[in-house]
């Protein structure tokens, strides 16, 4: 689908005066689709951290180096992404497919752009499928016939929450008991990735707690800074696979760290946890 602000058209479903979570990351790693309203937001969060884009440059980072490991180190071949986001030039289904090309992937989004795009990846590829659904109600997500069609839920399955959570808004507790029943629904073996906004609670807590609230004001209207005990906590009754819980930028990374992080490379994590 051309780029919404190149063209001018906009998607059925699709309300250009309200900011997406989807478009305002796909505008934070310089894609197309997305509008004023999205772009509006990051400049908000700007105010609190120049470098706010670098939030969602180190989420994709790290999301293309765990489906590396998850598929070249682990047997699992099924995939199941919730917020699977607007494609970049590595998804899920590409990384975990140039290492098994029958690997299994599943997308879940409810975002109309998101589902323009999901019915695309559905004509690329037959091992790649997409669900609309609410990625925060894990018995609609488990129990969907698309789901449970291609994916062996009694088998080991790749989980991934990346850079999803930080925008629940419900009970305090919300995402701690989402990702329990996601985890109870898992059969052992399975894996389970997480990626969030941190509060790293050092001289970074600051900045971490602006752009909170530059997130929380602007027109997407979420944006949850968590620590690094209160993200371990998401991963409950996992055993967490070395380093842990750490920096997006820090879990494993390509190569030696030359240049120094900056204030935004600090503020996102992300971690790997296996169910035994």
């Amino acid at each position: 689908m051309p780029g919404a602000p190149q063209t001018g058209r906009v998607p059925v479903g699709v309300d250009p005066s309200r900011a997406s979570i989807a478009r305002v990351y796909d505008a934070a790693l310089g894609g197309n689709d997305n509008y004023e309203i999205d772009r509006e937001v990051l400049r908000r969060v700007a105010a609190a951290a120049p470098e706010v884009n670098d939030l969602a440059v180190e989420n994709r980072n790290f999301l293309i180096r765990a489906c590396r490991f998850l598929a070249a180190q682990t047997n699992i071949r099924q995939f199941l992404d919730c917020g699977s986001g607007l494609p970049t030039a590595e998804n899920v289904h590409q990384v975990v497919q140039r290492f098994h090309p029958e690997a299994r992937v599943v997308y879940i989004d409810n975002d109309p752009v998101v589902l323009a795009h999901g019915r695309a990846l559905l004509e690329e590829n037959e091992y790649t499928h997409f669900v609309s659904a609410d990625i925060f109600d894990p018995q609609s997500v488990m129990e969907n016939p698309v789901v449970r069609k291609h994916l062996d839920l009694s088998e080991p399955v790749a989980f991934l929450q990346m850079g999803t959570l930080h925008h629940f808004e419900g009970p305090k507790g919300g995402p701690v008991q989402i990702m329990k029943s996601f985890i109870d629904a898992l059969a052992p073996g399975s894996y389970v990735a997480i990626s969030h906004f941190l509060d790293p609670e050092n001289e970074y807590t600051e900045v971490a707690r602006h752009m909170e609230e530059h997130f929380r004001a602007s027109p997407m209207g979420s944006g949850t800074f968590r620590t690094k005990g209160e993200i371990e906590e998401l991963f409950d009754g996992l055993e967490l696979v070395e380093p842990g819980v750490t920096l997006c930028a820090k879990w494993w990374p390509d190569g030696p760290q030359l240049k120094e992080l900056n204030q935004a490379q600090q503020c996102i994590a992300g971690g790997i946890g296996v169910k035994r």
